[in-house]
């Protein structure tokens, strides 16, 4: 046999590895004590942390469930990092693109704040709690959970919370 290279393989069965051919596969576990699942959803260790714990799926919801970003934070440190957190959004607050709906009519309503009144069905008069009351009936009616697959619907409820988003300065008494 000259020539011809030798087979490792002497017949039936084979007599190679199991597997040979195929590469292992890493399988991490479940985090959790006792658990034996494959841990597939990583969880933070604590805020602000790089390091993950990873979950099985039943693990990961019960981690979900009784998980409090503030924990083992003062009142103070809560406060100070709300404010920060607040401050980073102000930026894109300023930013959208219905902040200004061109200049006010003698009513001092833009067009804009009168086509969120139309949206909403309600006449320029209203008042804030109706205002908040017709945006939440809307808003239930029309919400894409409620009606699933009807795409007419889920651009209602995007139109009515546009809506109620431009009108909610005048909710404060910004207006």
């Amino acid at each position: 046999m000259r020539g011809r290279r030798a087979s490792r393989d002497f017949g039936f069965p084979r007599w190679g590895g199991y597997g040979r051919d195929s590469d292992a596969v890493h399988v991490r576990m479940c985090d959790h004590v006792g658990c034996s699942e494959a841990g597939e959803h990583p969880a933070p260790k604590s805020p602000r942390s790089r390091e993950r714990w990873y979950f099985c799926t039943a693990h990961a919801a019960e981690y979900n469930r009784n998980w409090n970003f503030f924990t083992g934070m003062s009142e103070d440190e809560i406060e100070a990092f709300m404010k920060s957190e607040s401050d980073l959004g102000g930026a894109y607050r300023s930013s959208a693109t219905y902040s200004w709906g061109g200049a006010a009519d003698a009513d001092g309503l833009t067009r804009v704040e009168r086509d969120a009144f139309a949206a909403l069905e309600l006449e320029v008069t209203a008042t804030a709690a109706e205002i908040k009351a017709r945006f939440r009936h809307l808003a239930k009616k029309h919400h894409p959970d409620r009606n699933p697959g009807d795409k007419a619907a889920e651009e209602r409820f995007h139109r009515v919370r546009t809506a109620y988003e431009i009108l909610r300065p005048r909710l404060n008494g910004g207006g």
